[in-house]
């Protein structure tokens, strides 16, 4: 069974877009949440992930994965299909 993955972004930026290019493009189902206007969201997941502050902030279940360039790695090292299920 597939895991769900999400993607903590804002509006604004480029990473949040590449991040989502990469997983449709590998056709990888994904839930978005928009953290533009939502700062206690935000806060709240950085305190939960040891202060990691920039988005995209990617998790794959319960698993945080971090940001797009660490996304990028698990899919360049063949990671990313498994850990998706």
């Amino acid at each position: 069974m597939a895991k769900n993955v999400k993607l903590y972004t804002t509006d604004y930026c480029p990473y949040c877009t590449q991040a989502k290019t990469l997983l449709k493009g590998e056709g990888i189902a994904f839930e978005e949440i928009d953290l533009t206007n939502d700062k206690e969201l935000r806060a709240k997941l950085s305190e939960e992930n040891n202060g990691y502050r920039t988005v995209p902030m990617i998790f794959i279940g319960d698993e945080f994965i971090g940001g797009f360039q660490d996304l990028a790695k698990i899919k360049g090292s063949g990671e990313l299909k498994t850990k998706v299920g």
